[in-house]
């Protein structure tokens, strides 16, 4: 597949108003390649060809699970770029600081939920950093101050609006759709348990019936692995009943 003006334009999509749901990325696609048929592998051939060019300058159209409701986003994402890198050019450090309070206060509830409540992220401690200077004086870094409740609520609506968080049908805060795109090396390092079914990460997940199992699947992977009238819907590490 040639490369021209309508790739950039799919790319340059992602970049200034995505990431954009499947069905949106389908029919951006039809809509500029109107002379190709619309099936679904000359979709996806697309989105490989595409990807191997971009590997050249690290980076990814990736395609990742709203863990809430099952729907598949896809996003430009850069492969290199940090937690800092990714979210600092909007964002102060004392917000990225923040930001991953609230992060792990959502990925670290032992329920599987997900979701916090706004007054519960606005409440969050949020640890001051430091740093050492050459004379070996360790001072607070003004990046590291705290910030105000003012500053925190602008700062939560930022994140909502930018897609690092989301409001979930029931108007709590949940992680959003850029946030499972672009900071899945994050949820590693927070030891988030892992989906049996997927193998990515189980934030928003049911968990074992039975307390001392730490197996945990997305509901759309336990709809799909237990859809088969031959498989049980047992546990597969315990053997304990899975209800759906």
């Amino acid at each position: 597949m040639t490369f021209d003006d309508r790739h950039h334009a799919f790319i340059q999509a992602l970049m200034v108003r995505g990431p954009f749901s499947e069905d949106v990325c389908k029919t951006i696609f039809r809509e500029l390649f109107v002379d190709r048929p619309g099936n679904e592998g000359t979709y996806f051939d697309f989105l490989g060809a595409l990807n191997k060019e971009l590997d050249f300058v690290q980076m990814e159209v990736r395609a990742c699970r709203n863990q809430h409701n099952g729907s598949t986003f896809y996003g430009l994402i850069n492969k290199l770029g940090s937690e800092e890198a990714k979210l600092g050019t909007r964002y102060s450090h004392s917000q990225i600081t923040f930001f991953r309070a609230i992060m792990e206060a959502i990925v670290q509830g032992p329920s599987g939920n997900a979701k916090i409540s706004s007054i519960e992220a606005l409440n969050l401690r949020v640890e001051l950093q430091s740093q050492q200077q050459s004379d070996g004086v360790t001072s607070q870094s003004p990046a590291g101050s705290k910030l105000t409740m003012a500053q925190k609520e602008k700062t939560l609506t930022d994140l909502i609006a930018d897609k690092w968080l989301s409001h979930t049908d029931d108007g709590l805060i949940s992680l959003g759709i850029r946030t499972f795109l672009e900071l899945r090396n994050v949820f590693k390092n927070l030891d988030i348990p892992f989906c049996d079914v997927c193998n990515e990460a189980g934030i928003k997940a049911t968990l074992c019936q039975n307390e001392e199992c730490t197996v945990r699947m997305h509901q759309y992977c336990a709809h799909r692995k237990f859809a088969r009238p031959d498989v049980p819907k047992l546990c597969p590490s315990c053997g304990a009943e899975w209800i759906l």
